[in-house]
């Protein structure tokens, strides 16, 4: 990579970094939660923004990308992109159910930043990618399912087959991150420990991934216990 394209990729990221500080600062519900809230109403995606890849096909064919349907949000794939929470946190648990055709590439990212349509604010980049992928039953490395993407592998692929549901639950604690995957875990990691990884940020916004590939979201809960400041 180039001097200009490093300086210009850095900026972006730098924007992204002060849009999760300023959207914290704007936000007046800093309130923490007593237990899991359903912050998918079931109905539509009020609360949610797509990025990236919004809409599929072209003329009378186009359609979006992310759509509810029978209580639960849909991705139809194509492109490349995320629908994010619109509110930020730093110490949470989520829980999620997610169901993934053969062959599909999904993944929840973590503490991360607005996507700018850049690499480095990609959640893998910015901060943290839940990989979530058709990889049942395949060795667990740092790109699997369960995996913090590119840094950290899972202790194990706990990932059912394409068409049954997974459930996947991530808590973060300071710089402590526990992830379970149909009940198994899979992460127990603390950042500041890993060299790699231990300036990530503590604070972001969630987001489910659009990687190309359907995958279907329903049941999505958070609870908030240390709120963006």
């Amino acid at each position: 990579m180039s001097i200009l394209k490093y300086l210009a990729a850095s900026a972006v990221l730098l924007g992204a970094l002060v849009t999760v500080r300023a959207r914290a600062a704007e936000t007046t519900d800093t309130k923490v939660d007593a237990k899991l809230v359903d912050i998918f109403n079931g109905k539509d995606l009020t609360g949610w923004v797509a990025e990236g890849t919004t809409t599929r096909g072209s003329g009378d064919e186009k359609s979006p990308v992310w759509t509810v349907a029978d209580g639960e949000i849909h991705c139809a794939g194509g492109g490349f992109g995320f629908l994010r929470y619109d509110r930020p946190a730093c110490d949470f648990t989520l829980k999620a159910e997610i169901k993934l055709e053969p062959k599909a590439n999904s993944g929840i990212g973590i503490r991360t930043v607005p996507y700018r349509n850049v690499r480095q604010t990609r959640p893998s980049f910015a901060s943290y990618e839940v990989q979530i992928q058709d990889d049942a039953g395949k060795p667990a490395d740092k790109h699997c399912s369960g995996s913090l993407y590119r840094y950290v592998a899972p202790t194990e692929n706990a990932m059912k087959p394409a068409g049954e549901w997974n459930t996947v639950e991530i808590t973060c604690t300071g710089p402590k991150i526990l992830i379970k995957i149909n009940g198994r875990t899979v992460q127990d990691v603390d950042q500041s420990k890993i060299d790699e990884i231990k300036a990530k940020p503590l604070c972001g916004y969630i987001c489910l991934q659009n990687h190309g590939s359907p995958a279907v979201f329903r049941n999505v809960q958070l609870q908030i216990t240390k709120a963006a400041e």
